[in-house]
């Protein structure tokens, strides 16, 4: 179990779990559910963001209504690897709006990119504009998602 999550107590993690279920609740519906007063559940929410338990609270978008309905994983194999060119990659791919996620990984390959985009038809365009003159880039290899197993998981708590 990691040692962060053995600081906190039964009602810290049930107030963790609701807030990624519903990251609107109201104090008085957080406080009602772990069985605090509204005053003790907002101290103690309060505690788990200036703790960093809590990153940020956002709403989460439907990715086809507003243009973003294809996934694509990609993976890409740098020309050589060393400091400055992770550090040149890592730079450039954060600057790309349709890229939702990026890891640095360690196989056959350097990063796992995850990017939405509208739709396969458009799949060319990103990947010649966006992917490929990143710096250090030799070698791709994309996957196309055609469908949502499990997205956007809550964190076991």
């Amino acid at each position: 179990m990691n040692h962060e999550l053995t600081d906190l107590d039964t009602i810290d993690r049930s107030l963790l779990r609701l807030l990624q279920e519903d990251g609107r609740r109201t104090t008085l519906e957080l406080a009602n559910r772990v069985g605090l007063s509204p005053t003790g559940a907002s101290q103690r929410v309060k505690r788990l963001f200036r703790e960093g338990y809590v990153k940020a609270v956002r709403a989460i978008l439907d990715p086809k209504k507003i243009g973003r309905g294809t996934v694509v994983f990609i993976q890409v194999r740098l020309d050589h690897t060393a400091p400055h060119i992770f550090e040149r990659f890592s730079d450039a791919i954060s600057k790309a709006p349709e890229v939702l996620e990026c890891h640095m990984v360690i196989g056959g390959f350097d990063y796992l990119v995850k990017a939405r985009i509208a739709d396969m038809s458009l799949f060319q365009d990103f990947l010649e504009r966006v992917i490929l003159p990143l710096p250090g880039v030799r070698e791709t290899h994309t996957y196309a998602s055609v469908g949502d197993v499990k997205p956007d998981a809550v964190l076991p708590i």
